[in-house]
């Protein structure tokens, strides 16, 4: 079985999101998805909607996704290598280079982005729009 390793926040999730998940899993035949916290997003000065649970939860419900696991620190990839037996990193390609010491462990993927999606262009195009939940 080739296990596959992906990393982000997936707050406002869209389009884009499931195109990185539905490729990191053809890559493979498990994919393991590490959501960052809502304290890991604090620390980099990122605010989600969505808590860490509804997060967990609306990734669970996605096809491609075998796991949610959290990602709470930077450094913790190398551990969730070793423990979830992976085989493949899977990160977007805006990240080019950046995770390339994990090569001595795995295969270090960067998978183009779907263009014209993000949820920083989402969050920009609404502004101040009023938006229910």
């Amino acid at each position: 079985m080739q296990r596959v390793i992906t990393y982000g926040t997936y707050d406002l999730l869209h389009y884009g999101h499931i195109e990185l998940l539905r490729r990191a899993r053809s890559l493979g035949d498990y994919l393991v998805v590490a959501l960052s916290t809502d304290e890991f997003n604090a620390g980099k000065g990122k605010k989600c909607y969505y808590s860490w649970e509804e997060r967990r939860r609306m990734l669970e419900s996605i096809r491609f996704v075998d796991l949610v696991i959290p990602e709470t620190t930077w450094e913790q990839k190398v551990d969730d290598v070793a423990r979830y037996n992976i085989d493949t990193f899977v990160i977007g390609d805006d990240w080019e280079g950046k995770f390339d010491f994990l090569r001595d462990q795995c295969e270090v993927v960067y998978l183009p982005r779907t263009p014209d999606i993000s949820t920083t262009q989402i969050k920009g195009d609404l502004g101040g729009a009023a938006v229910s939940r």
